[in-house]
Protein backbone atom coordinates (compact mmCIF):
# COMPACT_ATOMS: atom_id res chain seq x y z
CA UNK A 1 0.00 0.00 0.00
CA UNK A 2 1.19 3.73 -0.59
CA UNK A 3 2.10 5.89 1.81
CA UNK A 4 -0.11 8.08 3.44
CA UNK A 5 1.25 10.97 1.70
CA UNK A 6 0.99 9.47 -1.97
CA UNK A 7 -2.57 8.11 -1.17
CA UNK A 8 -3.45 11.70 -0.38
CA UNK A 9 -1.92 13.16 -3.43
CA UNK A 10 -3.66 10.73 -5.73
CA UNK A 11 -6.61 11.20 -4.27
CA UNK A 12 -6.35 15.23 -4.42
CA UNK A 13 -5.33 14.66 -8.12
CA UNK A 14 -8.38 12.46 -8.69
CA UNK A 15 -10.64 15.03 -7.37
CA UNK A 16 -9.54 18.03 -9.17
CA UNK A 17 -10.13 16.24 -13.08
CA UNK A 18 -14.24 15.59 -12.43
CA UNK A 19 -16.84 17.55 -10.14
CA UNK A 20 -18.13 13.79 -8.56
CA UNK A 21 -16.48 11.06 -7.60
CA UNK A 22 -18.25 7.88 -5.49
CA UNK A 23 -16.11 6.53 -2.71
CA UNK A 24 -16.25 3.06 -4.20
CA UNK A 25 -14.78 3.66 -7.69
CA UNK A 26 -12.15 6.22 -5.81
CA UNK A 27 -11.34 2.72 -3.18
CA UNK A 28 -10.66 0.80 -6.64
CA UNK A 29 -8.75 3.59 -8.43
CA UNK A 30 -6.40 3.92 -5.16
CA UNK A 31 -6.35 0.65 -4.60
CA UNK A 32 -7.54 0.93 -0.85
CA UNK A 33 -10.62 0.10 0.91
CA UNK A 34 -13.70 2.61 1.69
CA UNK A 35 -12.92 3.51 5.26
CA UNK A 36 -9.04 4.41 3.74
CA UNK A 37 -11.12 6.86 1.42
CA UNK A 38 -13.18 8.04 4.64
CA UNK A 39 -10.36 8.93 6.52
CA UNK A 40 -8.21 10.28 3.80
CA UNK A 41 -11.08 12.58 2.88
CA UNK A 42 -10.64 13.33 6.34
CA UNK A 43 -6.94 14.34 6.58
CA UNK A 44 -7.48 16.49 3.14
CA UNK A 45 -10.46 18.58 5.14
CA UNK A 46 -7.63 19.01 7.89
CA UNK A 47 -5.21 20.59 5.32
CA UNK A 48 -7.71 22.90 4.29
CA UNK A 49 -9.29 21.09 1.09
CA UNK A 50 -12.79 21.93 0.67
CA UNK A 51 -13.91 18.11 0.26
CA UNK A 52 -17.84 18.16 0.19
CA UNK A 53 -19.58 14.38 0.84
CA UNK A 54 -23.08 13.40 -0.63
CA UNK A 55 -25.11 10.54 1.42
CA UNK A 56 -25.47 7.89 -0.62
CA UNK A 57 -24.74 3.96 -0.54
CA UNK A 58 -21.36 4.24 -1.58
CA UNK A 59 -21.37 8.02 -0.47
CA UNK A 60 -19.74 10.85 -2.98
CA UNK A 61 -17.23 12.90 -2.80
CA UNK A 62 -16.46 16.26 -4.55
CA UNK A 63 -14.05 19.81 -4.37
CA UNK A 64 -15.74 22.53 -3.99
CA UNK A 65 -15.09 24.97 -6.15
CA UNK A 66 -15.35 28.74 -5.15
CA UNK A 67 -12.97 28.45 -2.30
CA UNK A 68 -10.08 29.87 -1.78
CA UNK A 69 -7.50 26.47 -1.84
CA UNK A 70 -4.00 25.58 -0.42
CA UNK A 71 -1.28 25.13 -3.31
CA UNK A 72 -2.58 22.47 -6.31
CA UNK A 73 -0.52 19.65 -5.82
CA UNK A 74 0.71 17.48 -9.29
CA UNK A 75 1.74 14.03 -9.62
CA UNK A 76 4.53 12.62 -11.45
CA UNK A 77 2.61 11.99 -14.33
CA UNK A 78 0.35 15.59 -13.86
CA UNK A 79 4.01 17.37 -13.57
CA UNK A 80 5.76 15.61 -17.10
CA UNK A 81 2.24 16.18 -18.77
CA UNK A 82 2.24 19.96 -17.72
CA UNK A 83 5.96 20.26 -18.86
CA UNK A 84 5.77 18.61 -22.33
CA UNK A 85 2.89 20.84 -22.81
CA UNK A 86 4.22 24.20 -21.74
CA UNK A 87 7.07 23.29 -23.79
CA UNK A 88 5.66 22.47 -26.49
CA UNK A 89 3.28 25.54 -26.75
CA UNK A 90 6.53 27.66 -25.45
CA UNK A 91 8.61 26.57 -29.10
CA UNK A 92 5.54 27.31 -31.03
CA UNK A 93 4.97 30.07 -33.61
CA UNK A 94 2.68 32.09 -32.24
CA UNK A 95 5.75 34.40 -29.93
CA UNK A 96 2.84 35.66 -27.51
CA UNK A 97 2.01 32.77 -26.66
CA UNK A 98 4.96 31.48 -26.51
CA UNK A 99 6.06 33.64 -24.16
CA UNK A 100 3.43 33.21 -21.74
CA UNK A 101 4.27 29.57 -21.96
CA UNK A 102 7.87 30.05 -21.41
CA UNK A 103 7.14 31.84 -17.83
CA UNK A 104 4.27 29.82 -16.87
CA UNK A 105 6.58 26.30 -17.15
CA UNK A 106 9.48 28.43 -15.03
CA UNK A 107 6.69 29.14 -12.30
CA UNK A 108 5.73 25.20 -12.52
CA UNK A 109 9.60 24.32 -12.05
CA UNK A 110 9.97 26.75 -9.38
CA UNK A 111 7.06 25.52 -7.09
CA UNK A 112 7.45 21.76 -7.59
CA UNK A 113 9.30 19.89 -5.32
CA UNK A 114 13.00 18.98 -5.52
CA UNK A 115 12.59 15.24 -6.43
CA UNK A 116 10.07 15.89 -9.25
CA UNK A 117 12.04 19.68 -10.14
CA UNK A 118 14.67 17.13 -10.99
CA UNK A 119 13.06 14.83 -13.17
CA UNK A 120 11.14 17.67 -15.22
CA UNK A 121 14.23 19.47 -15.66
CA UNK A 122 16.23 16.52 -17.68
CA UNK A 123 12.94 16.56 -19.83
CA UNK A 124 13.35 19.11 -23.06
CA UNK A 125 11.29 18.66 -25.86
CA UNK A 126 11.30 21.39 -29.49
CA UNK A 127 8.36 21.40 -30.80
CA UNK A 128 9.44 22.17 -34.89
CA UNK A 129 7.09 24.05 -37.17
CA UNK A 130 6.32 22.58 -40.95
CA UNK A 131 7.77 24.62 -43.04
CA UNK A 132 5.81 28.23 -44.50
CA UNK A 133 5.97 30.17 -46.91
CA UNK A 134 4.22 32.90 -44.49
CA UNK A 135 4.86 32.88 -40.86
CA UNK A 136 2.17 31.64 -38.93
CA UNK A 137 0.33 35.63 -37.43
CA UNK A 138 0.00 35.96 -33.80
CA UNK A 139 -3.42 35.08 -31.44
CA UNK A 140 -4.32 37.75 -28.80
CA UNK A 141 -4.67 35.83 -25.44
CA UNK A 142 -7.33 38.04 -24.72
CA UNK A 143 -9.26 37.34 -28.12
CA UNK A 144 -9.01 33.90 -27.52
CA UNK A 145 -10.32 34.06 -23.49
CA UNK A 146 -13.39 36.54 -25.19
CA UNK A 147 -14.02 33.82 -27.65
CA UNK A 148 -13.75 30.61 -25.50
CA UNK A 149 -15.82 32.24 -22.75
CA UNK A 150 -18.87 33.19 -25.23
CA UNK A 151 -18.23 29.39 -26.50
CA UNK A 152 -19.31 28.03 -22.93
CA UNK A 153 -21.53 30.74 -21.95
CA UNK A 154 -23.19 30.15 -25.68
CA UNK A 155 -24.02 33.58 -26.50
CA UNK A 156 -23.65 35.23 -29.75
CA UNK A 157 -21.08 37.09 -30.87
CA UNK A 158 -20.79 40.10 -32.67
CA UNK A 159 -17.32 40.40 -33.85
CA UNK A 160 -14.74 42.17 -37.01
CA UNK A 161 -13.62 40.18 -39.29
CA UNK A 162 -10.48 41.26 -41.35
CA UNK A 163 -7.88 44.23 -41.40
CA UNK A 164 -10.38 46.21 -43.19
CA UNK A 165 -13.51 45.13 -41.23
CA UNK A 166 -14.18 48.44 -39.59
CA UNK A 167 -15.87 49.55 -42.64
CA UNK A 168 -17.97 46.78 -43.13
CA UNK A 169 -20.83 45.74 -40.37
CA UNK A 170 -20.30 43.56 -37.24
CA UNK A 171 -20.02 39.83 -37.98
CA UNK A 172 -22.91 37.87 -35.94
CA UNK A 173 -22.06 34.03 -35.65
CA UNK A 174 -22.60 31.60 -32.94
CA UNK A 175 -19.56 29.85 -31.43
CA UNK A 176 -19.28 26.44 -31.26
CA UNK A 177 -15.25 25.61 -31.35
CA UNK A 178 -11.68 27.09 -30.63
CA UNK A 179 -9.09 24.55 -32.27
CA UNK A 180 -6.41 24.65 -33.51
CA UNK A 181 -4.76 23.43 -36.70
CA UNK A 182 -1.99 23.41 -38.74
CA UNK A 183 -0.15 26.62 -36.15
CA UNK A 184 -3.45 28.56 -36.56
CA UNK A 185 -6.58 29.42 -34.29
CA UNK A 186 -9.47 29.19 -35.46
CA UNK A 187 -13.69 29.37 -34.48
CA UNK A 188 -16.22 27.15 -35.95
CA UNK A 189 -19.58 28.92 -35.41
CA UNK A 190 -22.75 29.61 -37.37
CA UNK A 191 -22.95 32.33 -39.40
CA UNK A 192 -25.88 33.88 -38.96
CA UNK A 193 -25.43 36.72 -41.65
CA UNK A 194 -24.70 33.85 -44.36
CA UNK A 195 -26.59 30.91 -42.34
CA UNK A 196 -24.48 28.80 -42.87
CA UNK A 197 -21.15 26.84 -40.86
CA UNK A 198 -18.08 29.09 -41.25
CA UNK A 199 -14.14 28.73 -39.88
CA UNK A 200 -13.05 31.93 -38.95
CA UNK A 201 -9.04 32.79 -38.29
CA UNK A 202 -9.28 34.11 -35.02
CA UNK A 203 -6.33 35.75 -35.97
CA UNK A 204 -8.19 37.98 -37.99
CA UNK A 205 -10.88 38.51 -35.37
CA UNK A 206 -11.80 41.68 -33.35
CA UNK A 207 -14.65 41.08 -30.69
CA UNK A 208 -17.58 43.62 -30.44
CA UNK A 209 -18.79 43.40 -26.63
CA UNK A 210 -20.88 43.01 -25.35
CA UNK A 211 -22.08 39.95 -27.59
CA UNK A 212 -25.71 39.23 -28.46
CA UNK A 213 -27.94 36.67 -26.69
CA UNK A 214 -27.87 32.96 -25.54
CA UNK A 215 -28.40 30.33 -28.13
CA UNK A 216 -29.26 27.10 -28.24
CA UNK A 217 -26.28 24.81 -30.32
CA UNK A 218 -27.08 23.41 -33.59
CA UNK A 219 -25.78 20.08 -34.35
CA UNK A 220 -22.03 20.24 -36.22
CA UNK A 221 -22.05 18.45 -39.38
CA UNK A 222 -20.09 15.06 -39.22
CA UNK A 223 -20.93 15.27 -35.59
CA UNK A 224 -17.83 15.99 -34.30
CA UNK A 225 -15.37 19.49 -34.20
CA UNK A 226 -12.39 17.01 -35.68
CA UNK A 227 -14.61 15.12 -38.72
CA UNK A 228 -15.99 18.47 -39.54
CA UNK A 229 -12.62 20.53 -39.55
CA UNK A 230 -10.98 17.88 -41.55
CA UNK A 231 -13.12 17.98 -44.50
CA UNK A 232 -13.45 21.56 -44.31
CA UNK A 233 -10.19 21.41 -45.16
CA UNK A 234 -10.00 18.79 -47.58
CA UNK A 235 -12.55 20.75 -49.62
CA UNK A 236 -15.56 17.85 -48.53
CA UNK A 237 -19.04 18.83 -48.06
CA UNK A 238 -21.93 17.37 -45.83
CA UNK A 239 -19.58 17.10 -43.04
CA UNK A 240 -17.71 14.20 -44.35
CA UNK A 241 -14.06 14.17 -43.55
CA UNK A 242 -13.18 11.81 -46.29
CA UNK A 243 -11.47 13.56 -49.33
CA UNK A 244 -14.26 14.22 -52.01
CA UNK A 245 -12.25 12.98 -55.15
CA UNK A 246 -10.34 9.34 -54.46
CA UNK A 247 -9.24 6.97 -56.78
CA UNK A 248 -6.86 3.83 -57.21
CA UNK A 249 -3.90 3.62 -59.48
CA UNK A 250 -1.50 0.79 -60.13
CA UNK A 251 2.37 1.71 -60.26
CA UNK A 252 5.58 -0.20 -61.06
CA UNK A 253 6.92 0.45 -57.97
CA UNK A 254 7.92 -1.72 -54.91
CA UNK A 255 4.99 -1.08 -52.59
CA UNK A 256 7.68 -0.79 -50.22
CA UNK A 257 9.23 2.54 -52.26
CA UNK A 258 5.23 3.91 -52.37
CA UNK A 259 4.81 3.59 -48.67
CA UNK A 260 7.61 5.64 -47.92
CA UNK A 261 6.34 8.79 -49.72
CA UNK A 262 2.34 7.87 -48.63
CA UNK A 263 0.99 9.79 -45.56
CA UNK A 264 -2.72 9.63 -46.29
CA UNK A 265 -2.83 6.59 -48.48
CA UNK A 266 -3.16 2.68 -48.92
CA UNK A 267 -0.33 0.96 -50.50
CA UNK A 268 -1.20 -3.09 -51.29
CA UNK A 269 1.69 -5.17 -52.92
CA UNK A 270 0.99 -6.68 -56.27
CA UNK A 271 4.51 -8.25 -57.07
CA UNK A 272 7.68 -7.25 -55.90
CA UNK A 273 7.82 -4.80 -58.14
CA UNK A 274 4.21 -3.16 -58.60
CA UNK A 275 2.00 -2.16 -55.97
CA UNK A 276 -1.83 -0.46 -55.83
CA UNK A 277 -2.10 2.95 -54.54
CA UNK A 278 -5.09 4.01 -53.32
CA UNK A 279 -5.52 8.18 -52.45
CA UNK A 280 -7.64 11.59 -52.15
CA UNK A 281 -7.36 14.69 -53.34
CA UNK A 282 -9.71 17.59 -53.23
CA UNK A 283 -9.94 17.58 -57.31
CA UNK A 284 -9.27 14.87 -59.67
CA UNK A 285 -6.91 16.94 -61.70
CA UNK A 286 -4.95 17.14 -58.01
CA UNK A 287 -4.82 13.44 -57.33
CA UNK A 288 -3.63 12.96 -60.70
CA UNK A 289 -1.16 15.06 -60.28
CA UNK A 290 0.01 13.56 -56.61
CA UNK A 291 -0.11 9.97 -58.13
CA UNK A 292 2.48 11.54 -60.98
CA UNK A 293 4.73 12.49 -58.42
CA UNK A 294 5.68 9.00 -57.59
CA UNK A 295 7.84 8.94 -60.99
CA UNK A 296 6.60 5.85 -62.52
CA UNK A 297 4.42 4.00 -64.99
CA UNK A 298 0.75 4.29 -63.36
CA UNK A 299 -2.31 2.25 -64.61
CA UNK A 300 -5.55 4.23 -63.66
CA UNK A 301 -8.06 1.22 -62.35
CA UNK A 302 -10.68 4.14 -61.27
CA UNK A 303 -12.59 5.76 -61.41
CA UNK A 304 -13.07 6.83 -65.10
CA UNK A 305 -12.80 10.83 -63.66
CA UNK A 306 -9.61 10.21 -62.70
CA UNK A 307 -8.68 9.11 -66.65
CA UNK A 308 -10.08 12.24 -67.79
CA UNK A 309 -7.50 13.83 -65.14
CA UNK A 310 -4.71 12.56 -66.59
CA UNK A 311 -5.73 13.02 -70.38
CA UNK A 312 -5.98 17.24 -69.07
CA UNK A 313 -2.66 17.17 -68.01
CA UNK A 314 -1.09 15.45 -69.97
CA UNK A 315 -2.17 18.20 -72.58
CA UNK A 316 -1.44 21.13 -70.51
CA UNK A 317 2.41 19.72 -69.92
CA UNK A 318 2.52 19.34 -73.73
CA UNK A 319 1.56 22.69 -74.39
CA UNK A 320 4.09 23.53 -72.03
CA UNK A 321 6.78 21.88 -72.90
CA UNK A 322 6.47 22.78 -76.90
CA UNK A 323 5.39 26.79 -75.68
CA UNK A 324 1.77 25.75 -77.42
CA UNK A 325 -1.48 28.19 -76.93
CA UNK A 326 -3.62 27.00 -74.18
CA UNK A 327 -6.68 25.61 -75.65
CA UNK A 328 -9.26 22.95 -74.98
CA UNK A 329 -9.67 24.54 -70.91
CA UNK A 330 -13.39 23.63 -71.13
CA UNK A 331 -12.81 20.58 -71.89
CA UNK A 332 -11.27 19.49 -69.69
CA UNK A 333 -13.08 21.24 -66.76
CA UNK A 334 -15.50 18.39 -65.71
CA UNK A 335 -11.82 16.52 -64.96
CA UNK A 336 -10.68 19.12 -62.31
CA UNK A 337 -13.79 19.97 -60.56
CA UNK A 338 -14.38 18.08 -56.59
CA UNK A 339 -16.81 15.55 -57.12
CA UNK A 340 -20.38 16.24 -56.24
CA UNK A 341 -19.77 20.09 -56.72
CA UNK A 342 -19.37 21.04 -60.33
CA UNK A 343 -19.21 24.69 -61.33
CA UNK A 344 -18.47 25.40 -57.00
CA UNK A 345 -15.13 26.26 -57.73
CA UNK A 346 -14.42 26.33 -61.52
CA UNK A 347 -12.01 23.73 -62.67
CA UNK A 348 -11.04 23.11 -58.96
CA UNK A 349 -7.35 23.54 -59.46
CA UNK A 350 -7.12 26.06 -56.78
CA UNK A 351 -7.43 23.75 -53.56
CA UNK A 352 -10.11 24.47 -50.80
CA UNK A 353 -9.48 28.01 -49.27
CA UNK A 354 -8.58 28.67 -45.70
CA UNK A 355 -11.01 31.30 -44.46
Amino acid sequence: MPTTSARLLALLSLLQTRRDWSGTVLAERLGISLRTVRRDVDRLRELGYPVAAAKGPDGGYRLDAGTELPPLLFDDEQAVALTVALQVAATGADDALADAAARALQTVRQVLPTRLRQRVGALSVTAVARPATTPTPPVDGGVLLALSAAVQTREILRFDYGPDSTERPARHAEPHHVVTWGGRWYLVAWDLDRAGWRTFRIDRITPRPPHGPRFTPRPLPGGNVATYLTGVFRGSAGGSADWPCRGTVLLDLPAATVARYTRDGLVEEVTPDRCRLTLGSWSWVSLAAAVARYDAEITVVGPPPLTDAFALLAGRFTRTATGGVAAGKSAGSAAGTRSGQQGERGEGVVPPQQP
